[in-house]
């Protein structure tokens, strides 16, 4: 896939103020400091259409990107640490729960994850919460340029067992990127515009 336009279209912390616009939506979620905006501004080749920081947490809002003028990119708030009080954090929570739940054009769900680490707890226990919701989603680990190649695929296979060992009968699509090197890009948008392409055959 080719990007040839990437805008920002609006941030708002309610569902039902979201775009109306009957077009396939893809979110892109994880903890506070797992490269989020790096990737997305990588994605789609622009280096800040999504605003990266030093301080995690900072995404507070759903944003939404339109690309190519026919899908949505979906920036939603980190979960995990984020320097933010308890209560911003059960608001963040819930219009992201609400998202999930309630947003019809959501096709697929990123769940990003720090390839240099081990699974955490938390990580595994939002991709069950995605499961038991039937909500669709893919893996994308990010970070693949902190480690060597020869142990990336290794480090995915980690996390990929721990997922089977609970409700899982097969393991979700996953994708291995760097941010800094480009790496998964491809893979990425073809898998986006496979699922744009069956969305228009549904709709049409």
């Amino acid at each position: 896939m080719k990007i040839k336009s990437a805008h920002f279209v609006m941030s708002n912390s309610k569902v039902a103020q979201c775009p109306n616009e009957p077009l396939p939506e893809y979110a892109f979620i994880g903890r506070s400091n797992v490269g989020k905006s790096s990737l997305i501004n990588m994605l789609v080749q622009r280096k800040s259409l999504a605003k990266t920081s030093g301080r995690p947490g900072k995404t507070q809002l759903i944003n939404h990107f339109k690309i190519n003028d026919n899908w949505f990119l979906v920036d939603l708030p980190g979960y995990g640490y984020a320097r933010v009080s308890k209560k911003e954090k059960k608001t963040f929570q819930k219009y992201i729960t609400d998202y999930f739940r309630k947003r019809r054009q959501l096709v697929c769900a990123f769940v990003l994850i720090d390839i240099r680490h081990e699974p955490q707890k938390i990580d595994l226990e939002f991709m069950q919460w995605m499961g038991e919701n039937a909500i669709p989603f893919a893996i994308i680990f990010t970070k693949a340029d902190k480690l060597k190649p020869q142990d990336l695929e290794s480090r995915a296979a980690v996390y990929i067992q721990k997922l089977l060992e609970g409700i899982w009968e097969e393991a979700p699509t996953h994708f291995i990127t760097s941010s800094t090197q480009g790496i998964g890009r491809e893979a990425v948008l073809a898998y986006i515009q496979d699922i744009n392409q069956e969305f228009r055959k549904q709709v049409n």
